[in-house]
């Protein structure tokens, strides 16, 4: 019976109905200029939204129809590696071919070079519904930033030559930035890149692991181009193509997202192109990347923990003890209960963040693109707003994101007991897939100090402000008025921790402030999602009183104000 990812997704529906994406489409399309020149370019916001629906409906039933029927075959005997040549799974390659055929290799790209030229936003709601069909194809369908990179920082020579094949789905792509000692430490990159002074051709020599489809046809390269530097201002971004100086070593064998290569890459002076400004490549691009890069495990993450969510309900709708089936069972039903509410609470937040990622590329571009004199002070606040608001809720996203889907994932073995531990089922291997969503593009705790100064800076005011003005009342006040006591606590946390003037007790702080953060925000943003849908009060309701017990264990943490606690930690390690 066909299944179709998006009509089956209520939750999903409701985000992109009630987003309200006008002011991000209209900077995307200039404000529909683009429907002279394009003949698939929107006329109107109504447009762009059927638009948006009918592709999305289309990758639903792609994703359910025929990614997921394949998915556990490719788990099972993934990419082939032999004499430096990888070759993907003939089922892995199908999927790609359904997707090219579907249009949707060049979601992000502009309109001029064959793209959809999609927000973020919608384009994640992709990547979702292809991660709960099959993770690890995520990491192939996901490699979209690749090409939106040259799109934002290549020159118009790089953007004609490599874009419209990106989007045809021609080329495909990788992002070589980890060397085998730098792991997070980008700065510490050390493969080299030279300048021929008579040519002025750049080549590129060294290493470089853990590389998601590090066999892709273009590469996107973090190197050290500037002599005698160690950090991160001697690093500029490279695009390269495969060639025979281009090395593929080996392919790791892993725990899971077994469906893709993760290589290891040795450069034998590779010729490369400079993308963008020298020394920039860490400081600029990298950084800016990293908002598309979070939100893109974070739909993956979620897409993960959709799949295991359902895995779990249909197993304990169907298994029978004691002759009755198990979801009729308190505990049962009650980790269906929480695991659904996580599903929900961790996608609100993700859609709340992708609005405001596509709202800082918008006013990023009119400010690079609009002449000094036309800049309107409205641009400009908005530039610097909303540039804040996505640089603490990236890292929460992608903290809530992929630790609920290690969580859930976790709990849909615990359901299906002894049999969720066996290949039979999928739920092992959703478990297997999770895990890594919680360390690449940036572990959980590199998530939270990436957060924490904008939790002390307050950043999220204005939007917390915003959603705590609605015009709640009954149930939704009430509970809105538990929320503004959570707040009064977290102010209070903060400057009990800001007074400290201890670098190492406010890093050692850091997870229990985002995380009294993340429950404030996703807790107003469940609100504001029950106005619009009374069906969604109890869901709301929930989630509100589940958080405030663990809001209230972390601000005694924070409120214990031990300073031997370091001390104690290390102790503890010691013995």
């Amino acid at each position: 019976m066909a299944v179709n990812f998006f009509t089956d997704n209520k939750d999903l529906q409701f985000a992109l109905k009630h987003l309200d994406l006008k002011e991000v489409v209209a900077l995307r399309e200039d404000n529909y200029k683009y429907a002279k020149d394009f003949d698939f370019a929107p006329e109107n916001l109504d447009d762009a939204l059927d638009n948006y629906k009918r592709v999305l409906t289309v990758v639903g039933e792609v994703a359910g129809d025929r990614i997921e029927p394949r998915s556990r075959k490719v788990d099972e005997e993934g990419p082939h590696f032999e004499d430096g040549v990888v070759t993907y799974h003939p089922l892995t390659q199908e999927n790609m071919e359904d997707l090219r055929n579907a249009g949707v290799m060049g979601v992000m790209l502009p309109h001029r070079f064959g793209g959809l030229n999609f927000p973020n936003t919608i384009y994640t709601m992709m990547t979702e519904m292809v991660s709960r069909a099959d993770a690890s194809l995520q990491n192939l369908f996901g490699l979209q930033d690749i090409s939106e990179t040259i799109s934002e920082f290549g020159n118009e020579e790089q953007k004609q030559k490599y874009l419209p094949r990106f989007a045809t789905g021609e080329y495909d792509g990788s992002m070589d930035l980890t060397e085998p000692d730098s792991g997070s430490d980008l700065q510490s990159v050390r493969l080299r890149a030279t300048q021929d002074p008579k040519t002025g051709q750049w080549y590129l020599n060294g290493m470089k692991r853990f590389i998601t489809n590090g066999c892709a046809k273009i590469h996107l390269v973090l190197a050290r181009s500037e002599e005698n530097t160690s950090d991160g201002r001697g690093l500029s971004m490279f695009i390269c193509e495969k060639c025979p100086q281009l090395l593929v070593r080996r392919i790791e064998h892993k725990l899971g997202i077994h469906g893709v290569a993760t290589c290891e890459l040795q450069y034998n002076n590779v010729p490369a192109e400079l993308c963008g400004m020298r020394k920039r490549g860490l400081t600029r691009y990298v950084m800016s990347l990293m908002n598309g890069a979070r939100v893109a495990i974070s739909g993956q993450a979620i897409g993960i923990a959709e799949a295991a969510f359902r895995a779990a309900r249909k197993y304990a709708s169907e298994r029978e003890q004691f002759k009755k089936s198990i979801d009729k069972f308190p505990a049962i039903f009650e980790m269906l209960t929480k695991m659904k509410l996580k599903v929900m609470a961790a996608r609100a937040l993700l859609y709340e963040t992708t609005k405001i990622v596509d709202l800082r590329t918008g006013y990023i571009h009119l400010m690079e693109h609009t002449p000094a004199n036309e800049l309107t002070d409205t641009i400009r606040q908005n530039d610097r707003l909303y540039s804040k608001l996505a640089a603490i809720l990236t890292p929460m996203s992608k903290a809530l994101s992929t630790e609920t889907a290690n969580q859930v994932a976790y709990d849909s073995i615990q359901i299906h007991g002894g049999t969720g531990f066996m290949h039979d089922f999928d739920a092992e291997r959703y478990y297997r897939d999770a895990r890594i969503t919680n360390i690449y593009e940036g572990t959980t705790q590199l998530q939270h100090v990436a957060a924490i100064g904008g939790v002390i800076q307050r950043s999220l005011d204005p939007l917390t402000d915003k959603y705590a003005a609605l015009p709640y009342d009954g149930k939704l006040l009430r509970l809105k008025h538990i929320l503004d006591e959570m707040r009064k606590k977290q102010l209070d946390a903060v400057k009990y921790v800001s007074d400290k003037k201890d670098s190492v007790y406010h890093d050692l702080m850091a997870r229990c402030l985002v995380e009294m953060e993340t429950y404030i925000f996703v807790g107003f943003l469940m609100l504001r999602d029950a106005l619009k849908d009374a069906a969604r009060e109890d869901s709301a309701e929930r989630y509100i009183l589940d958080a405030v017990s663990e809001f209230d264990c972390r601000y005694a943490v924070v409120k214990s104000g031990d300073y031997t606690l370091i001390d104690k930690h290390r102790s503890i390690i010691d013995y």
